[in-house]
């Protein structure tokens, strides 16, 4: 057990580096920031005072170990943009995100498991029908497009939700929370329901399959058999070993939860740090953009080392 989460983490360190790599890399074809910080009144004097400032001067090798170096320490620079700490602007902006990702993932997956096992279990019916039918929508349908229906019938047409922004926040300490106000849990339904939408429609997809192959197995015939009862039989044997795959799935939708709020956030105009990628990318604000994609990194190597880990808990023949 401990070989293996040693395994895990040096692997997930391996990760780390080479996504950092890459897109360190790719942020130097972008654009220069210089063009966008210093007016047309510049003079060569003030652009390569600058470059030595911003350390843009030294080789490309230099860059990306001095921004490792100061990663590791927390510290991602000074926004090009803001001329503020990357990681002030991003402590700021992350409460927005993950608390959207939190209540979409939420969503995604209770209602993903309830309707996966309620479609298996009364397979053929019209209401199991009637489920499978609308979950099309969210498979086939993208997000923004989703997000932009939303809005046009609950905030156009019907004037129940607010189409943009976070509403009012309540600041606990460096934390800025939606939760304790009623503007804040309205602006939470309609981007919520659009970011998780396509991952709980997944999810109950792979529940329900999965439901229906193992309710085939020869244990599960030799549980009626013995005369158990059909919810001993559905939710302590058969949804329990349903969920080995389902736990794979459901971890790397959490982390594209988060990874692809972008689009969600773009289109609710959403105060994340998806949204302050998109505006770095327009500004060319290489410490925001980086930074951005190694914490998104971080989140999807810790995501998948808890869902091997969940394994063992839930899978007793993997502890062999």
């Amino acid at each position: 057990m401990i070989s293996f989460i040693l395994r895990r983490v040096f692997q997930s360190i391996l990760v780390l580096l080479i996504v950092g790599l890459v897109a360190f890399s790719m942020f130097t074809f972008v654009g220069d920031p210089i063009d966008n910080m210093l007016g047309q009144e510049r003079t060569d004097a003030d652009i390569a005072r600058l470059r030595a400032q911003l350390g843009l001067d030294q080789p490309f090798p230099v860059q990306y170990f001095r921004f490792l170096e100061n990663a590791v320490q927390g510290n991602f620079g000074i926004s090009y943009r803001q001329g503020r700490p990357v990681a002030d602007i991003l402590l700021e902006r992350a409460p927005a995100t993950l608390e959207l990702a939190f209540v979409s993932g939420f969503l995604a997956i209770f209602f993903g498991i309830v309707l996966g096992v309620f479609t298996a279990l009364r397979r053929g019916t019209v209401a199991a029908n009637a489920v499978m039918t609308i979950s099309l929508i969210g498979v086939s349908l993208p997000t923004f497009l989703i997000g932009i229906l939303l809005i046009y019938v609950f905030s156009v047409e019907l004037d129940l939700l607010p189409s943009f922004g976070r509403g009012d926040t309540v600041n606990l300490g460096w934390w800025s929370t939606g939760f304790l106000t009623w503007s804040g849990l309205k602006a939470l339904i309609l981007p919520s329901i659009t970011l998780g939408l396509y991952q709980m429609t997944l999810i109950m997809r792979l529940v329900r399959t999965e439901m229906l192959e193992v309710l085939r197995q020869d244990y599960i015939r030799f549980a009626r058999a013995r005369g158990l009862r059909d919810r001993a039989i559905h939710f302590r044997h058969a949804l329990k070993n349903t969920l080995v795959p389902v736990i794979t799935v459901t971890g790397l939708q959490l982390g594209s939860i988060i990874a692809f709020a972008i689009i969600t956030e773009t289109v609710f105009q959403w105060p994340g740090v998806g949204l302050l990628f998109i505006n770095a990318i327009q500004f060319v604000d290489i410490p925001v953009m980086a930074a951005y994609l190694m914490l998104i990194s971080v989140m999807f190597v810790a995501i998948n080392l808890i869902v091997d880990l969940l394994y063992f808990a839930i899978d007793p023949r993997l502890r062999t």
